[in-house]
């Protein structure tokens, strides 16, 4: 059975693929891929694997992304942190998830689940649509505005208010205009999941940044972006080099 993993930490991709080949040895591992732009490429230039291993976080967007852009008849296990409401909705289409950490017991059961519904879900036109709608389910309903308490107030700040978000150590801040600067009570993971795709872009671990309010974008050493926003932020916004060409097209769009 051709499996493969798209993981982008490197450790949880290696030890996945051990417990797999350790419950089934004819399990082969087709490629492990870390970002969304990789997954895609890779499904649109190789023959559908068997059964895919999804985060479903990666460093270049969420996974769902990838499913949207490729359509593929191979059932997707997600691997995932998400809260309950996503998990239901894999119950609901018989679409199976992992939480993380991954336990070898857990994975077994899904392998089970895979084989006594395989027949089923390849040769379903029904799978396809279940993926679908779990996909729709799984989209979250981003925020429109914010809840910041602030010394003896509580300020509802407007989702498109924000020039970025800037993290440092444990302290997280929303930097909105007239150079004002909030800190909020998220992380700044858990923010990338409340906002937008569409208007806001992880750029770093520090920054998100508001489409809106990018001023300029300058090329930088090793193939890097330097990014300047309408408000100056506290340290340069630098975007790597491998998400570089995602975010010029995620500007483009």
């Amino acid at each position: 059975m051709k499996v493969i993993i798209i993981e982008d930490e490197i450790k949880t991709a290696r030890e996945l693929e051990r417990m797999l080949q350790n419950l089934d040895d004819a399990i082969q591992i087709g490629a492990t891929l870390t970002s969304v732009a990789a997954a895609i490429a890779w499904l649109k230039g190789n023959p559908a694997p068997e059964l895919i291993f999804s985060d479903i976080q990666l460093g270049d967007g969420l996974s769902f992304e990838i499913f949207r852009e490729v359509k593929t008849e191979a059932p997707v296990i997600f691997c995932t942190a998400f809260d309950e409401y996503a998990i239901r909705a894999f119950e609901s289409n018989s679409i199976d998830y992992l939480l993380k950490p991954v336990e070898e017991e857990t994975l077994a059961r899904s392998l089970e689940k895979y084989a006594r519904f395989k027949e089923h879900l390849i040769a379903s036109a029904t799978y396809t649509q279940n993926l679908n709608r779990v996909l729709n389910q799984m989209d979250p309903a981003y925020k429109q505005n914010l809840l910041v308490h602030y010394r003896d107030q509580i300020i509802p700040v407007k989702v498109s208010d924000i020039h970025f978000i800037y993290a440092s150590g444990r302290s997280v801040q929303i930097y909105v205009g007239n150079d004002k600067s909030y800190p909020v009570q998220y992380t700044i993971e858990q923010l990338e999941l409340m906002l937008n795709p569409a208007q806001f872009f992880r750029a770093n671990r520090q920054f998100i940044i508001n489409r809106n309010t990018v001023q300029n974008i300058e090329h930088y050493f090793n193939r890097k972006l330097y990014v300047v926003p309408e408000i100056a932020p506290p340290e340069k916004i630098i975007i790597g080099k491998v998400k570089a060409q995602s975010f010029l097209k995620w500007i483009e769009q």
